[in-house]
């Protein structure tokens, strides 16, 4: 039973050190939100064309290779 009110007491430690650090974190607004979604997006599809440019290409280029 010590060893349970000794887990408990670390895992209430825990919580109460974890819930003063969220206090301290400055959140993003709504907007900056908004633009860094935006941001990733854009750079997902970008990069997303990029590889299928490049995967079509070699495709090509094995098929010419292999006959």
């Amino acid at each position: 039973m010590d060893k349970f009110k000794l887990v408990m007491q670390k895992v209430i430690q825990f919580l109460q050190e974890a819930k003063a650090e969220l206090k301290k974190v400055t959140w993003p607004t709504p907007k900056q939100t908004m633009a860094s979604t935006a941001v990733v997006i854009v750079i997902s599809v970008v990069v997303s064309i990029y590889l299928g440019v490049i995967d079509f290409g070699l495709v090509k280029l094995i098929k010419f290779i292999l006959g």
